[in-house]
């Protein structure tokens, strides 16, 4: 019968070794997991305000999509400017 019971005793040994390391790895997982989720809440938190900063931006730029007619205006008014300086003789 002792060997029987050796036997049984290493079984069981090979059980709690296996058990152990998967404490460890599932603890090491969380360990990872967790700080990512952390940032992911903060960031989610934080979404509505960066979006309003976005759409603040967008209405304050909205301007500037009439540079172009702007310049072509102003090229236009600096060729007159330059013909009547010309015809002035300066």
């Amino acid at each position: 019968m002792e060997p029987h019971v050796l036997a049984a005793g290493s079984s069981v040994t090979g059980w709690v070794v296996g058990w152990v390391i998967g404490i460890v790895v599932v603890l090491a997982v969380v360990a990872l997991v967790v700080p990512i989720l952390v940032l992911a809440r903060k960031i989610g938190n934080q979404a509505p305000v960066i979006d309003e900063s976005l759409t603040k931006a967008v209405h304050n730029t909205a301007p500037l999509a009439a540079l172009r007619t702007t310049i072509e205006h102003a090229t236009i008014i600096i060729g007159g400017l330059q013909r009547g300086r010309a015809r002035l003789g300066g």
